[in-house]
């Protein structure tokens, strides 16, 4: 007779509905009995396991009612259901529905949300997943222009170096991921922020006085120049006689990987065929020393393409005859 009255399996909309109420719970009702808010914690963690597996198991569930985990995620849930809820959110940012993602438009009309996840990088227990799930956010487009154009982005800068090294990695990642993937956002926003951007970038990135920092900032500045896309903004930054300074500083490095990446972006001071005056003074003046460097500088591997690079800044370098101002 037992078998007669089993219980009904709960849709996932009966989880997402039940988890929501959980996460409401845990947030006002800090002060309730010890004993009832252990098992109300409990069977959220439950849940938000079996909306992992709902997500990653099956494709039954609809992403736009799962949505409403993003409110109220925060650091009162335990690792392990950090980490489920990370990978729950991820999820979501791909899930499609009749050909559209859902989530776009969800985030669209809840940008605050990224304000929440971009501030997670100042909480030690939170920053490693708020920012995995920024990550997945920003493979929006609306996402990404949004965050590019607050406020918090500025504070990448200072996230980038923070002394914990996972914090820095992680907001590095992000950062990256910010600045390359969407083409003309990051073009508009670069043109537009111009002077700022690239006054943080190489005070607080390319001249830090972290190795990894220096590495990666100038990794990055290659990849972003050398994009189609940002084809001004790279033409204004190789016109800059700071800039060029930076970047002989960095070519002189004893690390063999910034002086590779570093190359590749020294070689579009090099291109240039409308060099300023004051840009091939500074090479003529330093042309010996840089045709110098240039002899031993190898690959630890054979490359082709960057000996061709590298004989044809060579060879511009050599050419150079002084520019009078105008």
């Amino acid at each position: 007779m037992k078998g007669l009255f089993k219980s009904k399996p709960r849709t996932p909309v009966d989880v997402v509905r039940q988890t929501r109420d959980l996460l409401i719970f845990a947030d006002l009702n800090g002060d309730a009995r010890e004993s009832k808010r252990e098992e109300k914690m409990a069977d959220l963690y439950k849940n938000i396991r079996e909306l992992k597996s709902i997500l990653y198991g099956s494709s039954e569930a609809e992403p736009r009612e799962h949505s409403e985990t993003y409110n109220n995620l925060s650091s009162k849930l335990n690792l392990e259901a950090r980490k489920d809820a990370t990978q729950v959110v991820a999820n979501l940012q791909r899930q499609q529905v009749y050909s559209r993602l859902i989530s776009s438009d969800y985030l669209e009309a809840n940008l605050d949300l990224m304000d929440i996840l971009m501030e997670g990088y100042q909480n030690t227990e939170m920053a490693l997943h708020y920012g995995a799930m920024l990550r997945e956010c920003i493979r929006h487009q609306v996402v990404a222009k949004y965050v590019l154009e607050s406020q918090h982005m500025k504070k990448f800068f200072d996230y980038i170096q923070l002394p914990n090294f996972d914090i820095a990695a992680d907001a590095a990642a992000t950062f990256k991921e910010l600045l390359t993937r969407h083409k003309s956002t990051v073009a508009d926003f670069l043109n537009r922020n111009y002077d700022w951007f690239f006054e943080e970038y190489n005070s607080k990135l390319l001249e830090s006085t972290n190795y990894i920092t220096r590495r990666q900032a100038v990794k990055l500045l290659g990849d972003m120049l050398l994009d189609r896309s940002n084809s001004a903004v790279m033409t204004r930054y190789v016109s800059s006689r700071d800039n060029l300074r930076i970047l002989m500083n960095l070519l002189r490095e004893s690390s063999k990987s910034i002086q590779i990446e570093a190359f590749h972006v020294f070689k579009l001071f090099a291109a240039n065929q409308n060099k300023p005056p004051d840009i091939v003074g500074i090479l003529i003046a330093n042309r010996s020393k840089l045709l110098r460097l240039f002899a031993d500088f190898k690959f630890d591997k054979a490359d082709e393409q960057f000996e061709a690079d590298k004989a044809q800044v060579v060879k511009e370098i050599a050419a150079l005859e002084p520019k009078e101002s105008a």
